[in-house]
């Protein structure tokens, strides 16, 4: 009787719409916008932005400094090819320095660098005019030798590179034995070749090494974007699951258990308007869509409250404080409404009969930060929470994790014999953990950027 009369007195919240209680894929969306999203971490993207302006910035830094032995050996090249030379290799500095910058076709800049640089040390002997002058200073192009592999390392595979890396060092010590190149001994020569490898392939063995890394980083943040997006799933499922579970409760299990007691015509009847009650809360039940983002006055919530009070057969002491400063999203008023009336239910169950004089209180508080507190108490028989068996679904399924659902939280103190007093919070404290996270393993959270979360789990723990 009870439960029929506390719902009978409920307000209309919103007008029905096309969404019924079915909506899971819909509530998967509006869950995946509004739980915690994961920070991005490295990546191989970012790698690559990284380390191919790093190049592009160091080839300029050398390209400045080689402009002065090369303009002091310009008189002793060929002018046709040293023009030539000049115009495709600081020109590729500059066009590698450009798309490393704006993020367009780096790959090939880089590589058609490593190329013509390739290609003006197998031309210099024909482009040097007056081979005596190179008998006291090397080639300019030697100055270059490391941005080439540089470039190399960020265009080629791995293996391509490495090959490029000890073949250019190797042509360029080839050629610092000719007439062409200085005609230097053999011994120094393979000096500066092997100086320019070791240059080379550090960079390239760091370069690799970044990439790997960023490599495994992706690979760890997809496979854990995918358990996030099934923890995503599980939750809307639960919320879900948890919704049919309470409207089961609060209105089909109680009127069938009121049909079957039914005697006289008066309880018959009543069982017919409580169905029909129920066949109205069913149908109405995607009335209010995930993702409605109304806000209602607590003085409202206060009003629908003690309307749905006074309609139990034994009374409620009601107070009220702050409510009409304050408001709250619809979705967080109707948990609380519907936690605060399935409290009042169980009190008039199972707190004690006229003849054992309970007394029970409500209280609605607007908090400094916005939010509300509710509070049912009772002096009658109480009960031991850890006792209640997993079947029964009023407290767990209507209370807790219908108010935990809408951000909330629920606290209940009772003894046997000392009464009952149940807390409902809304919102919870902002360190709570989320629920969708907490679904997460504890090598997943760090990998998705939510490892800070995870750090004030384990300090309220504590």
């Amino acid at each position: 009787m009870t439960a029929a009369s506390g719902s009978q007195n409920q307000e209309p919240v919103s007008t029905r719409e096309t969404g019924r209680l079915g909506g899971s894929r819909r509530e998967s969306r509006v869950l995946l916008s509004d739980a915690a999203q994961p920070r991005n971490p490295i990546s191989t993207a970012q790698i690559e932005t990284v380390a191919s302006r790093s190049v592009g910035i160091f080839g300029v830094v050398f390209g400045l400094q080689t402009l002065s032995p090369m303009f002091s050996q310009l008189n002793n090249l060929h002018p046709t090819w040293a023009d030539g030379m000049n115009i495709a290799v600081f020109g590729g500095i500059v066009v590698v320095a450009l798309a490393t910058m704006i993020k367009v076709l780096v790959r090939a800049t880089t590589a058609m660098f490593a190329i013509v640089y390739l290609l003006a040390l197998i031309a210099w002997p024909f482009a040097v005019v007056d081979v005596t002058a190179f008998a006291n200073e090397k080639p300019w192009l030697w100055y270059l030798c490391t941005v080439a592999t540089a470039c190399a390392a960020i265009a080629f595979r791995l293996l391509l590179a490495s090959v490029y890396t000890i073949v250019v060092p190797l042509v360029y010590g080839i050629l610092r034995t000719l007439p062409a190149g200085g005609n230097v001994d053999l011994a120094l020569a393979s000096l500066d070749a092997v100086y320019a490898i070791i240059l080379g392939e550090v960079v390239l063995i760091i370069i690799t090494m970044l990439r790997q890394a960023a490599l495994a980083v992706d690979v760890a943040q997809s496979a854990a974007l995918r358990r996030y997006a099934v923890a995503v799933r599980q939750h809307a499922t639960e919320v879900e699951r948890v919704q049919v579970d309470s409207i089961v409760h609060d209105s089909v299990l109680t009127t069938l258990l009121s049909a079957a007691s039914a005697r006289t015509p008066q309880e018959k009847e009543l069982a017919a308007s409580m169905a029909h009650d129920a066949i109205d809360r069913l149908d109405a039940a995607g009335a209010i869509a995930p993702g409605d983002e109304r806000i209602v006055t607590l003085g409202r919530l206060g009003r629908r409250i003690r309307a749905a009070a006074e309609a139990f057969s034994a009374p409620f002491a009601i107070v009220t404080r702050n409510v009409e400063e304050h408001s709250l999203p619809i979705q967080a008023a109707e948990a609380i409404y519907s936690a605060t009336v399935q409290a009042m239910v169980n009190s008039m169950q199972h707190a004690g009969g006229e003849e054992m004089h309970v007394n029970r209180t409500l209280t609605l508080s607007g908090t400094d930060g916005g939010g509300c507190t509710v509070v049912i108490a009772d002096t009658g028989a109480g009960f031991d929470e850890h006792r209640i068996p997993t079947g029964r679904l009023g407290l767990r399924v209507s209370i807790h994790e219908r108010v935990a659902n809408a951000g909330g939280t629920v606290r209940v103190h009772s003894r046997v014999g000392e009464g009952t007093r149940i807390v409902i919070v809304w919102p919870v404290a902002s360190n709570a953990p989320d629920p969708v996270v907490s679904r997460l393993s504890n090598d997943e959270k760090p990998v998705l950027g939510f490892d800070d979360q995870q750090e004030n789990e384990e300090e309220a723990g504590t």
